[in-house]
């Protein structure tokens, strides 16, 4: 395997990534680890044993893989039943190939259609040089790719972009797929903010502004609850827990904003019309 990429990770999607008459071997990964997530089992109290699970169907009882069959719902409780080994059967090109029909800067897509990331590299030595030069001329563009790839069951709409020295494979909502925000947004008022409120809320945006670091920023559910399982586990000591947090003076049941705003400002370290904080200094203080 190229490049020892698979003692990485297993590809999910292996084909050919085409643009006009260029196809190019690659293979794609999972840009995200589960694995760093915080996870539990169900188990069973009494016995200490987890807790599993059986395919049921009611009034049936268990039953086994091979006669379980895919269901479209047409009506309450009728459905219309699909052989698995049919729609594997479904020939779509994009389960081998992903073409990049259309380019766009990135900046065009709303955030709100990224749904999940995947690398994209190419699969053997040989595929290098063509991978190389449609990565520089989407880097050199400022552009995205987009088009379409069959994957588990699915046919996805994708983003294509320069990442590292590798490509970037974002998989994208399409349009149906996106709640319209009038439910949501249409009982908000068109009026415009105050000017001095915003005025104050500007500023203080301006001195908390700096550059993107993930690693700035920790899960700490996830911290607590590791600490919990190996003190449990009889290898971690146990430590006073700490918190950060001000209580607010009593009585005080109404905050006045415009009071909250500045004290805020005040909080960031820098004067009204100074220079901005550093990125290091702006990461330790919370909003």
């Amino acid at each position: 395997m190229f490049r020892g990429i698979a003692v990485v990770a297993r590809p999910v999607w292996k084909g050919q990534l085409r643009l006009s008459l260029v196809s190019i071997p690659v293979e794609m990964y999972s840009a995200t680890n589960r694995k760093a997530r915080i996870s539990f089992r169900q188990i069973h109290k009494p016995s200490g044993k987890p807790v599993s699970y059986q395919k049921m169907v009611q009034g049936v009882g268990p039953v086994d893989n091979e006669d379980i069959w895919k269901g479209y719902e047409i009506d309450k409780d009728d459905y219309v039943l699909i052989d698995p080994d049919e729609l594997d059967e479904i020939k779509l090109e994009t389960k081998k190939t992903l073409e990049l029909v259309q380019f766009v800067d990135i900046s065009e897509i709303p955030p709100i259609y990224f749904d999940k990331p995947y690398f994209l590299a190419p699969s053997d030595e040989l595929a290098e040089d063509a991978f190389r030069v449609v990565r520089d001329a989407l880097r050199q563009t400022g552009k995205a790719g987009l088009g379409q790839l069959a994957m588990r069951g699915q046919e996805h709409l994708v983003a294509v972009r320069p990442c590292s020295s590798g490509l970037l494979l974002e998989t994208l909502h399409y349009e149906d797929e996106i709640r319209k925000t009038d439910p949501f947004f249409s009982s908000i008022s068109e009026k415009k903010a105050d000017k001095e409120l915003l005025s104050v809320a500007t500023e203080l945006i301006e001195r908390k502004t700096a550059a993107f670091d993930a690693a700035a920023f920790k899960d700490h559910y996830a911290d607590a609850v590791r600490e919990l399982v190996e003190a449990k586990a009889g290898k971690h000591r146990k430590k006073a827990p700490s918190s950060s947090s001000s209580k607010r003076p009593e009585g005080e049941n109404v905050i006045d904003l415009m009071s909250a705003l500045k004290e805020s400002l005040e909080k960031s370290g820098a004067k009204k019309g100074g220079s901005k904080p550093k990125a290091s200094s702006t990461r330790k203080k919370s909003a």
